[in-house]
C-alpha cells in the first residue's frame, strides 16, 4: 500500500550532488535553531551561522523562513512516517498489524525531535497558522489516510467494521497518545516508562478492536 503523498517540497535550486548536500546542511542547522528558539525566535541569520553558510547561499535554497520550516517539517515526516506505518503493508493479522503500528507511533511521537516539533507547532500556531497546516498536511494527514486505507482493506476482508474509516484511524492514533505522550510533551517522564509504553500500546489495540473488530 503506497503512503498518501505529503505536500510537494518547497522549491529550491536543483538538489543533486553537492547542491543536495548543501541543502541538507542548511536543514540540519535550521533544526538546531528551531529547537532552541522556536519559529518566531529563529532568524535566517542565525540559521545561516549554525549551518555555516552565507545568507546568500541560504536564500538560494529557501526564499524565506516559512519555506525553510516547511522543508524541515516535510523532511522529518518523510524520514519517520514510512517506517512507523510500514506494518500496514505486511500481510499480518489485524491485531498484530495494529500492535506494530501502535508501538512504532508511540515511540515516534515521544522522540526528542518529534516532541520539539510538536511544541513549536502548538506554541506558534496561533500567530502563524500556516505552521499548523504544513505539519498537518505532511504528518497527521498522511498517517490517518494511510491507516484509513488499511482499515478499508480489512473491512473488505471482514475483519473490521466501521462507519467511517478516517474517523476510526483518527481515534486509533489518539489512543496511541495516551499518558506517555502527554507527559513527555510537558517534559515529564512516567514511572516504569517501558512498562507504561507496553500498556498504552496493547490498550490502544484492545479498545480499537473492541469497537471495530468484526468478530
Amino acid at each position: 500500500m503506497a503512503l498518501s503523498p505529503p505536500l510537494p517540497a518547497p522549491s529550491c535550486s536543483p538538489c543533486t550532488g553537492e547542491s543536495e548536500t548543501k541543502r541538507q546542511q542548511i536543514l540540519t542547522g535550521a533544526s538546531a535553531v528551531f529547537a532552541e528558539h522556536g519559529y518566531e525566535g529563529a532568524s535566517m541569520s542565525a540559521i545561516a551561522r549554525q549551518a555555516a553558510v552565507s545568507k546568500g547561499t541560504l536564500y538560494n535554497y529557501f526564499t524565506n523562513k516559512a519555506d525553510l520550516f516547511a522543508a524541515f517539517v516535510e523532511q522529518c515526516c518523510r524520514e519517520k512516517l514510512p517506517v512507523a506505518l510500514a506494518p500496514v503493508q505486511e500481510d499480518s493479522p489485524a491485531r498484530e498489524t495494529l500492535t506494530a503500528v501502535a508501538r512504532a507511533m508511540v515511540r515516534l511521537i515521544t522522540q526528542p525531535d518529534s516532541l520539539m516539533l510538536y511544541r513549536i507547532i502548538v506554541s506558534e500556531a496561533p500567530r502563524f497558522p500556516q505552521l499548523g497546516a504544513v505539519f498537518w498536511e505532511n504528518g497527521p494527514r498522511v498517517a490517518i489516510a494511510t491507516l484509513a486505507n488499511w482499515i478499508r482493506e480489512q473491512e473488505a476482508l471482514g475483519t473490521l467494521r466501521t462507519e467511517d474509516p478516517v474517523f476510526a484511524a483518527e481515534q486509533f492514533f489518539a489512543l496511541c497518545q495516551t499518558r506517555i505522550a502527554h507527559l513527555r510533551r510537558f517534559n515529564l517522564n512516567p514511572e516504569n516508562s517501558a512498562e507504561e509504553e507496553e500498556k498504552v500500546i496493547h490498550a490502544a489495540v484492545r479498545v480499537f478492536m473492541a469497537a471495530y473488530g468484526a468478530e
